[in-house]
């Protein structure tokens, strides 16, 4: 009867792989192409569809691309690269608006309120120290760790 003999090498190398596929920046890169792929469809949509509609109010037609100059008989044609502009500007825009608006949502309620300190000043050397530190690492004094500035 043929037994199965285990591969070492086959073990430690899915084992290794999946040491690499499950480290942290792996996985938050995986998460930022997905987030990042809904995201552009996102500013995409909102580019084409409102924006690019807007131009087409105002101007006529969202699309330059029959532009052209004439010289010599040879037609120039700087309609596409107008049109290749405008979608820029609107997609730079989209973007902006979107972020925009998400970092207003990210934002505290109230941005009045301070944060408690997290450094205090020795009162004998007036080095900045973190909070709790119970000597001073300029001067070597005992700190009360209880006292806040």
């Amino acid at each position: 009867m043929n037994k199965i003999v285990p591969n070492v090498p086959r073990i430690r190398l899915l084992d290794e792989f999946k040491e690499f596929a499950l480290r942290g920046n792996v996985v938050d890169l995986a998460v930022g192409v997905v987030i990042g792929a809904a995201f552009n469809a996102v500013v995409q949509s909102f580019a084409n569809d409102v924006l690019l509609n807007l131009v087409a109010a105002v101007f006529g037609k969202p699309d330059f691309s029959a532009l052209a100059w004439t010289v010599n008989g040879t037609a120039i044609g700087y309609g596409a690269l107008l049109t290749a502009l405008v979608n820029l500007v609107l997609v730079a825009l989209g973007v902006f608006l979107v972020v925009r608006l998400l970092n207003r949502l990210r934002r505290p309620a109230d941005p009045g309120v301070p944060e408690p300190p997290t450094t205090r000043t020795c009162p004998y050397c007036i080095t900045v120290l973190p909070k709790e530190a119970s000597r001073c690492s300029a001067c070597t004094s005992q700190l009360d760790p209880q006292a806040t500035p």
